[in-house]
């Protein structure tokens, strides 16, 4: 059945930014309530508060909290919170998170350093984990409601190779795997959990990877549509998913890329 989004909330990690930032937008145009969680400094602090006025002044609440996504600590203060806020929790929980170590596992002339356990397990354990985590707390606080929808962004870096890539591609890979796990464990709650594989798209986490440009002009020649995706383009997706209390379509990577994986 298809439900309006009017009165709902949305929770989402990495608002400030990209994906998530696109999506906070297209959310609040169909009169969804945004919860933000993001982690930034000076002039990302400024960016998100300037977008949660903006989203204030198309007539939602928007409320916004700097935090560290992966941190316990931060789950513990921002659950209570966001029952107080919410009442019955996020209709919509979307994890935009991209904060990872982009270094080679075995050095070069050009890259003398090599990753470490410890840059390993962060990125990890921010950009897979910690979905889990907020899963668990939110189930636990009865705050994922039934007809609820869980996304998780990955990217094809979950099977492919790029240099310096490494660390990231290994989360994105486990990240996937929590997913299709998630899927099955909420299925008895109705609650659909399913990731987003987006197509090559201009974001500040894109920009930070090595010969971008080239990534760039390379997905936007192979593109049947003759370019690049684009944040709206995934936040159109996830707007479209969310307007049905069905729990059916779940435990899946769906491309939102405009053809680019069957061709590339």
């Amino acid at each position: 059945m298809l439900v309006p989004l009017k009165g709902s909330w949305a929770l989402i990690f990495g608002v400030s930014s990209g994906l998530g930032r696109a999506t906070a937008r297209a959310l609040a145009a169909e009169s969804c309530n945004v919860i933000g969680v993001h982690f930034d400094m000076a002039d990302g602090q400024q960016a998100a508060e300037e977008l949660a006025e903006e989203l204030r002044e198309r007539g939602v609440e928007a409320h916004f909290f700097n935090r560290n996504v992966a941190a316990a600590q931060t789950r513990a203060e921002l659950v209570p919170l966001i029952k107080e806020l919410s009442g019955v929790g996020p209709r919509i929980v979307l994890h935009s998170v991209a904060f990872g170590a982009l270094v080679p596992f075995v050095p070069t002339e050009s890259t003398p350093k090599s990753l470490t356990a410890k840059q390993m397990a962060m990125t990890l354990d921010v950009m897979a984990h910690s979905l889990v985590y907020w899963t668990q707390d939110l189930l636990a606080a009865n705050l994922l409601p039934k007809g609820g929808k869980i996304y998780a962004l990955t990217s094809s870096g979950s099977t492919r190779v790029l240099r310096s890539y490494g660390a990231v591609s290994a989360a994105k890979a486990a990240l996937e795997s929590h997913v299709r796990q998630l899927a099955v464990e909420l299925a008895p709650y109705e609650i659909a959990v399913n990731a987003i594989r987006a197509g090559t798209t201009i974001t500040p986490a894109l920009l930070k990877i090595p010969k971008t440009p080239e990534v760039a002009e390379r997905a936007r020649a192979v593109n049947p549509h003759g370019r690049l995706t684009t944040p709206e383009d995934v936040a159109e997706t996830i707007v479209l998913l969310s307007t049905t209390d069905s729990s059916w379509i779940t435990g899946n990577v769906i491309g939102v890329d405009g053809g680019e994986a069957i061709v590339a």
